[in-house]
């Protein structure tokens, strides 16, 4: 299938300059509600959401969506789909209402159960990471220029790079396997776009998440050179029976 790139990043910018106009009212309270997970959902995750979804049903009409806002889809009428978009309208929504600026919009295209395309906007820093199976990765930085990303793998002196809210003792224990110095905390699927860029090695994560919460940051990583699986080495896949994903591991191939 012939996915314009091109649109799928305006349309992640689009959604951004949506999320900045409410990051940045200094009367805004967020309209902070609790989902069913207890996880925040604020009014700029509302905005993003229809945003992306109006604009992919639009150029894409074919190709159904799944979006944390939007997300109450049974397998059995999903179970057979060839392709579909996996749509997180703001992730990192905890470092949102922190205002620290480590969120992102993650919109990523999967075909059978992998992605195989990837975009993540930055809307406080104006970088844009994308991918595809047959394109590389790339970043954006806010001057325009456009960079191709690749992982590096030194010999030793490895940087972890792990999650800002989701911190936990079971990643110690397997980060100890490999030759990790150092590591940073950063929110968001930032995570994913730092060892895209070279600037980490591994990124292990115990606990749930869910697939929009993956699957951008996935295909960035896969196509600059790493490699996400699960724990044990099998592959990491998408539209499962419950969107709910198990512990995986991204680490530099």
């Amino acid at each position: 299938m012939q996915i314009a790139i091109e649109l799928i990043n305006a349309i992640a910018l689009e959604a951004g300059k949506g999320i900045l106009e409410v990051y940045n009212n200094p009367n805004a309270d967020f309209q902070t509600t609790l989902k069913s997970d207890d996880s925040p959902l604020t009014a700029a995750d509302r905005v993003s959401h229809h945003i992306i979804v109006d604009a992919l049903r639009e150029a894409y009409p074919s190709i159904p969506i799944i979006s944390e806002e939007g997300r109450d889809i049974p397998y059995e009428d999903r179970k057979d789909w060839e392709y579909f978009w996996c749509v997180d309208p703001l992730d990192g929504t905890k470092e949102f209402i922190k205002r620290n600026g480590e969120f992102t919009v993650n919109i990523a295209l999967i075909h059978i159960d992998k992605p195989v395309l990837g975009v993540i906007y930055v809307p406080v820093r104006n970088v844009l990471y994308y991918a595809g199976e047959n394109d590389g990765s790339w970043k954006q930085s806010d001057d325009g220029t456009v960079t191709a990303l690749k992982v590096t793998k030194p010999a030793d002196n490895w940087i972890s790079v792990g999650s800002r809210s989701h911190a936990s003792e079971e990643d110690e224990k397997v980060l100890a396997g490999y030759p990790v110095v150092s590591s940073i905390s950063v929110g968001s699927s930032l995570k994913f776009c730092m060892i895209a860029e070279g600037k980490a090695q591994i990124y292990y994560r115990h606990g749930p998440t869910m697939e929009w919460d993956t699957a951008a940051g996935h295909a960035i990583a896969n196509y600059s050179g790493a490699k996400v699986t699960r724990p044990d080495g099998e592959p990491f896949l998408y539209n499962k029976v419950s969107l709910l994903n198990g512990s995986f591991l991204c680490v530099v191939a």
